[in-house]
């Protein structure tokens, strides 16, 4: 399996090889859907008690993927996303194709059956070529050419992040928008799960009178589309930042959740019939913060640099690769490190940048290494689903998708 893993990877026939994978995944009972199913349930009441989490893979992606499932199974997880944003399909240089190419192949290696959900994160417009009049047609071409080149691949669910637009009538319009072009070209028979982001992430903090002012704005461009099903959740911003905040200690700063206001939020999102708000930046929240995400009725929480952070600091990381790593961040995005930023501030924030770039030499990292740095990640991955209390929801996933 790693060999077609390989070939998908860094081979040249990625078509057919990625034809080969979904044809044995089909075979070995595993299928793509869309959670919009299981959110609607949530959306009614049904189904509570637990926080979906979505987890971006950002390297070693085949074997990260292999401990993900294996932490699945014996939790007997069913409820779980694996997405990718379009900020780090770039930097990690994944396709759409080959990032659900790669992880079903983990998932045949790990024997898991069932339905599996892909969704693209934070599929971003940006706010500086969009209000410009040069770049505007260009920005919203490329967007829906990134929207539609994921579904054609399997991502059944997209978040679509217009937080960068100011003001928030600009958010929601063009959110119901790209609502309309997801429900034109989605697969018959299937609906694609839609969020759309209120607050953008490490910016004030997002209040009920936002959530009102974009769900009702939403809803009134969405009704000029035509009948078209909406959102299914909405994502706020709760105190987070994307990758937590290193010290110049080199320790990341304690951030305070505020969950009374998740909770608020989350209701009023449910008064507009979606399965309420979703987390971002949480992965390098104080561990005993994800057993409160469930009673604060948030429905999905986004975890992606923590996994990073903990392949990147293993001692069976090669030392030798991380220095030649931390030599060409220095040399390629010096020029963007803030004054106020210390060496390891710097190279914190930037590393991730490495990872397309340096790809097949962590590829190349000795199997016995990346089979004890994903040793720590199964761990870790068995803390996240029982906290977020998604253990034991695999019958209940097969039964709302089986019937």
């Amino acid at each position: 399996m790693k060999k077609l893993i390989q070939e998908m990877v860094f081979g040249k026939n990625k078509k057919n090889t990625e034809k080969k994978i979904k044809k044995l995944a089909e075979k070995k009972g595993i299928w793509l859907t869309s959670t919009q199913k299981l959110y609607e349930n949530m959306a009614k009441g049904e189904n509570e008690g637990f926080t979906v989490p979505a987890l971006n893979i950002r390297t070693m992606t085949f074997d990260v993927a292999r401990a993900v499932f294996r932490a699945v199974k014996k939790e007997k997880v069913g409820a779980f996303i694996f997405e990718i944003a379009r900020s780090e399909i770039s930097y990690t240089k994944q396709s759409p194709e080959e990032y659900i190419s790669v992880i079903l192949g983990a998932a045949i290696k790990e024997g898991f059956k069932g339905p599996l959900f892909f969704q693209g994160d934070h599929f971003q417009i940006n706010s500086k070529k969009y209000f410009s009049r040069t770049w505007k047609t260009k920005e919203l071409r490329e967007l829906k050419n990134l929207i539609r080149r994921a579904i054609k691949a399997g991502f059944y669910n997209i978040d679509i992040d217009c937080s960068t637009l100011r003001p928030l009538k600009e958010n929601f319009s063009l959110t119901a928008k790209l609502t309309s072009f997801i429900r034109k070209i989605e697969p018959k028979k299937l609906t694609v799960s839609i969020g759309g982001e209120v607050g953008q992430i490490g910016d004030k903090d997002t209040t009920v009178k936002e959530i009102k002012i974009f769900m009702n704005g939403y809803k009134k461009a969405l009704s000029q589309c035509g009948n078209l099903k909406g959102l299914s959740k909405v994502a706020v911003q709760a105190r987070t930042v994307h990758g937590g905040i290193l010290l110049a200690s080199g320790k990341l700063k304690k951030i305070k959740g505020d969950f009374s206001i998740l909770k608020k939020l989350s209701q009023e999102a449910r008064k507009y019939k979606t399965a309420g708000i979703v987390q971002h930046g949480a992965s390098t929240l104080s561990k005993e913060y994800f057993s409160r995400f469930p009673k604060s009725e948030v429905c999905e929480i986004h975890l992606a640099t923590n996994f990073q952070n903990i392949i990147y600091d293993s001692s069976y990381f090669p030392k030798e690769l991380k220095d030649k790593i931390y030599k060409w961040l220095k040399k390629n995005f010096q020029k963007e490190k803030k004054k106020t930023d210390t060496e390891i501030q710097f190279l914190y924030k930037f590393r991730k940048k490495a990872l397309g770039p340096f790809k097949k030499e962590i590829w190349n990292i000795s199997q016995k290494n990346i089979d004890k740095i994903c040793e720590k990640l199964e761990g870790e991955f068995r803390f996240s689903f029982r906290s977020l209390k998604v253990s034991g929801t695999k019958d209940l996933i097969r039964k709302i998708y089986l019937g």
